[in-house]
């Protein structure tokens, strides 16, 4: 979709092609030829795409216009198209999806006709910023520098709300609507005075605009009309901006037809998939392939993995009150996290019987899978499978002893024992109730005797220390009497030194 700039033998016939067109290989065309040849019957659809390049959730577009409607047929689609785009673009740009600039051409004067009448009558600053007289006759109607100075002021008008508090860009498409409406050459209208009226209506800063345009009078660079000359120029793949209309999408020029519908696919193939606005997945835009047997990707329920995108839809597995499913989102999601069981009971088996107990294989105690609950088995899917009652009777697992007598229930068992036995469950065993009433007043009489013993034995530990230590001082006292401790021989020793002394 670029210009061929590595074939100088096939650019000089560009400037021969005036529909729009795209460039393929000479091998591609060969085929084509044959098989027309052979009279296959041969379809071309020409997509947009994946001819930009998508990186991110933001497209940057650029509009190279011009404000002078009297130049024909190229002024009037540039009126027709700026009136149908602006609600998409104020949507776009109001979202944050889009990051939007107009440009303006101009061209300068060469220094040797400064003087001229015609540089005086089509340039300002002193011939530095030119356009070209609107009516092609300076004899009559507006002038080229006019036009200059309202493509200015058009420049200013995007700068001062774009630079505002809050920043509201998107006011250029209704200034430049506006004054294509009010201020047209052909009523003579066109010129500051209208201008400015419209900028008012629109609660724009008046003086803020004069002075961003500055004096078109001055024989001094202006700095947005040098910033637009130098914008002119092409960098890296695009190339030089020539004519008017020009539309520049994510550093890739435009070619197509300028109509609203065309011009918002070229955008909206600028973005990284997934991250598409609402307004490219209109029906108007493109078709929703996950209408057609939901794209091929996983569902339950009203669940589903098929996300619809503008250059056609992925298998992603959905994000649902929190809680992420995961999986390859073709044949398989899976809530996963705590809460998963509130969203469709995480997609395994739940069932409620006779008596209202409700039985479920979606367990919070684990932050996926399906598990069927104690008393089931299986896969515990909400499909096939499931999760069906064990037999514990049947499958001799449980209410085994010899006076046992089993009885299966959903998701459990009864076990009752003859002869006025008392089943023991941890046990799996009958016992008699007498012989185990009196079990259990022996188990308790033990239990209080050997509470009993271990309060005596501690009682006699205490008797013990306190005897011990009362002793030990008693002795220390006696011995005191009759012989010198160690503080007393420090004491006598001391009086002995005094005495020296």
């Amino acid at each position: 979709m670029d210009s061929p700039e590595d074939d100088p033998a096939a650019s000089k016939y560009l400037s021969n092609i005036s529909i729009p067109s795209t460039l393929i290989t000479k091998d591609f065309a060969d085929k084509l030829k044959k098989a027309l040849a052979d009279k296959e019957l041969v379809t071309m659809k020409l997509d947009w795409r994946e001819s930009l390049p998508h990186p991110d959730e933001r497209v940057e577009y650029e509009f190279w216009t011009n404000s002078n409607d009297e130049c024909g047929s190229k002024c009037d689609a540039q009126v027709d198209f700026v009136r149908d785009f602006k609600g998409f673009a104020q949507l776009l740009e109001r979202g944050g999806y889009t990051q939007f600039t107009p440009h303006y051409i101009t061209w300068y004067c060469p220094q040797v006709f400064i003087e001229s009448k015609q540089c005086k009558a089509q340039c300002i600053n002193n011939g530095r910023y030119c356009a070209p007289d609107p009516e092609q006759d300076f004899s009559k109607g507006y002038d080229g520098k006019q036009v200059v100075t309202e493509n200015l002021r058009q420049l200013c008008v995007f700068k001062v709300t774009n630079e505002s508090n809050p920043r509201q860009p998107w006011k250029w498409w209704d200034y430049v609507t506006d004054f294509q409406i009010r201020c047209p050459m052909k009523q003579n209208k066109y010129g500051p005075e209208c201008a400015e009226e419209v900028i008012k209506s629109l609660s724009i800063d008046v003086e803020a605009v004069r002075k961003c345009m500055g004096n078109p009078d001055a024989d001094q660079d202006n700095p947005i009309l040098k910033h637009e000359q130098d914008a002119q120029v092409g960098s890296g793949t695009r190339g030089d901006v020539t004519i008017l209309p020009t539309l520049i999408v994510n550093q890739r020029q435009y070619r197509g037809k300028l109509d609203k519908t065309a011009v918002l696919k070229a955008i909206c193939s600028g973005y990284q998939e997934t991250t598409d606005p609402a307004v490219c997945l209109s029906d108007s835009v493109e078709t929703n392939e996950c209408l057609d047997n939901n794209g091929g990707c996983w569902k339950s329920g009203s669940l589903t993995a098929c996300k619809d995108t503008f250059r056609g839809r992925v298998c992603q597995c959905p994000l649902v009150s929190g809680v992420q499913f995961e999986g390859d989102g073709y044949t398989h999601c899976e809530a996963n996290g705590l809460g998963h069981c509130k969203l469709g009971n995480g997609g395994c088996w739940e069932e409620t019987g006779a008596d209202d107990v409700r039985y479920s294989a979606c367990q919070e105690n684990y932050h996926s899978g399906c598990h069927c609950p104690e008393g089931f088995q299986g896969n515990g899917s909400a499909g096939a499978g499931g999760c069906v009652d064990i037999d514990e009777c049947k499958e001799k697992t449980k209410c085994q002893c010899p006076e046992c007598k089993c009885t299966n229930t959903w998701g459990s068992y009864n076990c009752e024992c003859s002869g006025g036995l008392l089943y023991m469950q941890e046990h799996d065993t009958c016992i008699n109730q007498r012989s185990a009433q009196s079990k259990l007043g022996l188990t308790v009489s033990l239990i209080v005797l050997a509470g009993l013993s271990i309060l005596a034995l501690g009682s006699y530990v205490v008797y013990k220390y306190r005897l011990r230590t009362y002793m030990d001082s008693e002795i220390r006292a006696i011995m005191a009497q009759y012989m010198p401790l160690d503080n007393q021989n420090e004491s006598i020793q001391s009086h002995l030194q005094d005495d020296d002394v």
